[in-house]
């Protein structure tokens, strides 16, 4: 996990504008703009937050500096207000990066996912995500040959690995076979990171809150049974 905050206190000391990618931790991490420090936080919803695929959000902040130069991606009827034929007003405020066609059903799963995980509270949430992962860790540290690949003072409930001689889509198949889906993350995703540490693909098991120690302990079960077989 990316220290944010201790980030987004350089970037206000400096005058930086600030935008947190946010798409892997909203849902799953007790995630607070004000304690951030942000300018603009975007996340989507179909990852942890568990909503439609194809919804997302962004926050930004009303009174930063850098809003109101921000010019929106596209520019319709909603964003800005056309003035002459040749020219064009674009809103104030947030709604300005908003379009004016929208999925209404859509955003009606997005707020209704917000609202249950808001209910079951992303404290308790972010430390049961985090307690299962760990256990996770730690029995993966006990096979032979299985090196994972998580850094970092925090982690999260993204879990990698990699296992030595066999490559991750191969783990990834071979798990599939034993009715385990999850899947593996490949250098076109994270290059910088993956790069600097030699990673050309890792394993990825992604755990939540409703997940059990019981299924870790079958999932661990089955690890060794497809390794067995590579």
């Amino acid at each position: 996990v990316n220290p944010v905050e201790e980030i987004g206190k350089l970037t206000k000391a400096a005058g930086v504008p600030y935008l947190v990618d946010a798409c892997q931790s909203v849902g799953q991490l007790d995630v607070d703009v004000q304690r951030i420090g942000c300018d603009a936080l975007s996340a989507t919803g179909r990852k942890y937050l568990r909503g439609p695929r194809g919804t997302g959000f962004l926050y930004a902040r009303h009174d930063s500096p850098w809003m109101s130069s921000a010019h929106p991606p596209l520019v319709d009827v909603h964003a800005a207000t056309w003035q002459t034929a040749g020219s064009y007003s674009v809103r104030s405020g947030a709604r300005k990066f908003e379009n004016w066609e929208r999925n209404y059903a859509a955003w009606a799963g997005l707020g209704a996912a917000a609202d249950y995980a808001l209910d079951l509270g992303m404290v308790a949430i972010e430390n049961r995500v985090l307690s299962l992962a760990q256990g996770l860790r730690d029995e993966l540290n006990e096979i032979p040959g299985v090196r994972v690949c998580d850094i970092g003072s925090k982690q999260c409930g993204i879990v990698t690995f990699v296992c030595d001689g066999t490559d991750a889509e191969s783990v990834q198949r071979a798990l599939a076979d034993l009715d385990v889906r999850m899947t593996h993350a490949t250098v076109f995703s994270t290059r910088l990171d993956m790069e600097a540490r030699n990673l050309p693909a890792v394993v990825r098991a992604s755990l939540h809150y409703y997940n059990t120690e019981a299924e870790i302990e079958a999932f661990v079960a089955r690890l060794r049974q497809a390794l067995d077989k590579l």
